[in-house]
């Protein structure tokens, strides 16, 4: 079984793979050379994997490049697949999420852009279209920009109810639709917006990430623009799991893909100090949903450590044992073969990494 590990950065996609259960690693690229790449995905529902990535030209703007081959040859059309139709009066700033629907919709594929709305691709990530329902929403006028811009983020397709789904966005908060896009609920009841007149809005907040717990689909976690949450009731209520964490503020949250209530954070000290908390690198693993958290550092370089670990930055792979891995903005990635209990380097000195996604293909 060979472990493939995308590796998406401000100047091009890094893919290394691993063929002896991820002790060691061969790195290729720079794929799509210059260009930001801020989203990638590896959609594994098809009889042959696709790699997609969301890249970002400075002078050819932004696209959609998918590999069959894992990253041998890439297909990318002419005519832009991610666009804002004319009569919207909005163009597209980059794609920041692209993630595969459930087994029941194996072609779907969503997107997830700046500014802030969701398109829809039923042909496997060649084409897209934009979600009018999302985009029309008469919150959208309000949503804010946080310091890297105003996006949807987070994706996340119900794993059994193809019509439920859940997005998140900065500055906005949580949004789900239970009719497959066509409405749209804000969900952010207990999420604190400290930064706003009133800290309790229905919507407005800076959620940083969300991740769905694979045992139970109706428990979400979000990291927040300071503030650590899990939602027991399919992410309209919240409630805080930051204690026990040293610090609330950050920017990923991952969950295990198979085992119930395992998840990671990667925190840093503050707003106006984004540095790991103590300049120490270290991952914190809860098991117990939020419970209680745990450090883990084995194999990660002692301080002082200064580099951030971005949203989409941190991921799991679906192995048995998990593999986690994360990229810091400094260019280092580094993996865990044993759910964050040891880690060891993949790559240094590539440039600043905006996201990682592991499979196995």
């Amino acid at each position: 079984m060979t472990t493939l590990l995308a590796i998406g950065t401000g100047k091009g996609l890094f893919l290394a793979t691993s063929t002896d259960g991820r002790r060691t690693w061969e790195l290729s690229g720079p794929h799509h050379p210059m260009t930001g790449v801020y989203a990638v995905a590896v959609d594994t529902r098809r009889d042959v994997p696709r790699v997609l990535a969301g890249v970002t030209s400075s002078h050819f703007g932004p696209s959609v490049a998918t590999s069959d081959d894992l990253g041998a040859s890439w297909q990318e059309p002419e005519q832009a697949p991610v666009a804002f139709p004319p009569d919207t009066g909005a163009s597209l700033g980059r794609v920041w999420q692209l993630t595969p629907a459930g087994p029941a919709e194996p072609d779907v594929v969503w997107a997830g852009t700046e500014p802030s709305a969701l398109f829809r691709s039923t042909d496997a990530g060649r084409t897209f279209a934009l979600v009018r329902a999302l985009w029309e929403h008469p919150h959208r006028e309000q949503w804010g920009a946080g310091f890297g811009g105003q996006a949807v983020h987070t994706v996340l397709p119900h794993p059994h109810d193809p019509a439920r789904l859940a997005v998140a966005m900065s500055t906005g908060g949580v949004y789900h639709s239970a009719d497959a896009g066509a409405s749209w609920t804000p969900g952010n009841t207990g999420i604190r917006a400290y930064f706003l007149p009133d800290e309790w809005p229905e919507f407005g907040q800076c959620v940083h990430k969300v991740a769905r717990d694979a045992g139970d689909p109706e428990r979400l976690y979000a990291q927040n623009h300071h503030g650590v949450y899990r939602s027991d009731d399919g992410g309209h209520t919240w409630v805080s799991i930051a204690a026990g964490l040293p610090s609330d503020f950050g920017f990923p949250m991952v969950a295990h893909p198979r085992r119930p209530g395992v998840i990671w954070s990667f925190p840093l000290a503050a707003d106006s100090r984004r540095f790991p908390v103590d300049e120490r690198c270290r991952v914190y693993r809860s098991t117990d949903a939020g419970g209680t958290w745990e450090a883990l550092s084995a194999g990660l370089p002692a301080g002082p450590f200064y580099p951030a670990v971005l949203r989409d930055a941190m991921c799991a792979d679906d192995a048995d044992p998990t593999g986690v891995y994360f990229g810091t903005r400094s260019g280092e990635v580094y993996a865990s073969r044993d759910e964050g209990d040891s880690w060891s380097l993949v790559a240094a000195h590539l440039p600043d990494v905006l996201c990682v996604r592991a499979v196995e293909v």
